[in-house]
């Protein structure tokens, strides 16, 4: 069973940055897309930030000019860089990567911003 490792979740207080990283094994070939979900208690898991092959980017809104995501030169190992955090940011992150074989998803992590 293929696994990707996250890390980089934990507690943070308003304002405060965490940076989120993802690697996928060498064995996912042909990465096409990676991306960042969050699922708050309750709500649905909804896209945060993906980036594709190419470098092209983009955000939900909730986040635009706070988070930066971004891949190391290699091409399999995904950063979330979250600045400016807020409560309302407060949910369990997931990494997705998007390959022509199916997506693969990581366990979460819990970022938790106080007030």
């Amino acid at each position: 069973q293929v696994k990707l490792a996250e890390s980089g979740g934990g507690l943070v207080q308003t304002g405060g940055s965490l940076r989120l990283s993802c690697a996928a094994p060498r064995s996912i070939s042909g990465i096409r897309a990676m991306k960042w979900y969050r699922q708050a208690p309750g709500k649905q898991r909804d896209l945060v930030a993906a980036i594709a092959n190419g470098a092209n980017t983009r955000y939900s809104d909730s986040v635009k000019g706070r988070f930066t995501i971004s891949r190391d030169n290699a091409g399999n190992t995904v950063y979330l860089q979250m600045n400016s955090l807020k409560p309302e940011d407060t949910a369990v992150y997931y990494c997705c990567v998007v390959s022509p074989w199916g997506d693969y998803w990581g366990q979460g992590t819990q970022v938790t911003v106080s007030a």
